[in-house]
């Protein structure tokens, strides 16, 4: 295990310095990401169907792993994470990079859409074996080195240490091609305190530890991904229409009721804005 450390910066740094971390790392640790009170009023939220819900058998979610999904429906704390500026930020600055393409002989400039991809708490329990290393835009079947599909926070419930498997990361993964395999000795832990979160590209090489201590370790894991591939979690069939018209419209967008250009996602030939309005 390396005794290096991954970068951290404050919750008062500058998006753009977030951004230029990611730029050269693939990663980067936020101080102070939420507050507390947001803090306690996502544990209250979503504690209790956490401590619910079973642990994997070791197939779609690991052994002694519980992963409960939809966060964005089950507590409205979620929105404080969807509009955290370095998170939002660094997804815009990553995802939304002009698409240039012909219209007839007219020259036109696209810019994607971002749409929230997943939102679900991951606990492991002690005991948990080592997670391998993988990137989470192989969701998306991507080629590398190339453009970013998924920007991913994970927002620590709980403390993260080496000790109890906090989710190790690779620096500079994310320049990597395909042929390339991440080695467990390559990567770092990233250790924070509750309310700190984890930044990371969908093409950076992750995966948690081993949970060596004596209580389960929670992180609260939410993704922007580009508004014209098909989200990881399905929000249309998860969060009723009712939940979503109480959302602020922003959120509403970003939960994938928008028209990514061209022509992703549209209802009735327009913007799905229309359905919810």
């Amino acid at each position: 295990m390396s005794d290096r450390k991954l970068t951290t910066l404050p919750a008062s740094a500058k998006v753009d310095e977030a951004i230029e971390v990611v730029e050269r790392d693939g990663t980067v640790i936020i101080e102070d990401f939420i507050d507390a009170g947001t803090l306690r009023g996502l544990w209250d939220d979503l504690g209790p169907d956490l401590e619910r819900q079973e642990d994997g058998d070791g197939r779609l979610v690991g052994v002694k792993t519980r992963i409960l999904p939809g966060l964005v429906r089950r507590s409205e704390h979620s929105i404080t994470i969807m509009r955290q500026p370095h998170f939002l930020g660094s997804a815009r600055h990553f995802l939304q990079r002009p698409v240039r393409a012909w219209l007839g002989e007219q020259r036109v400039e696209l810019v994607p859409t971002i749409q929230l991809g997943i939102s679900r708490a991951i606990q492991i329990r002690p005991g948990v074996p080592i997670q391998g290393l993988h990137r989470d835009d192989t969701a998306h079947l991507r080629s590398h080195p190339g453009p970013e599909s998924r920007v991913q926070v994970m927002v620590a419930a709980s403390e993260f240490t080496a000790r109890n498997g906090a989710t190790r990361l690779i620096p500079g993964s994310h320049r990597w091609d395909d042929e390339r395999a991440p080695r467990d000795d390559e990567a770092i832990p990233a250790e924070m305190r509750a309310g700190s979160a984890l930044l990371w590209l969908g093409s950076t090489y992750h995966g948690a530890g081993v949970n060596a201590s004596d209580a389960p370790r929670t992180g609260l894991s939410y993704a922007y991904d580009l508004g014209n591939l098909r989200q990881e979690e399905n929000h249309y069939l998860s969060l009723p229409l009712d939940t979503v018209r109480g959302y602020p419209e922003d959120i509403q967008r970003l939960l994938g009721y928008e028209a990514c250009p061209p022509m992703c996602g549209l209802y009735e030939l327009s913007d799905p804005m229309l359905l919810l309005q």
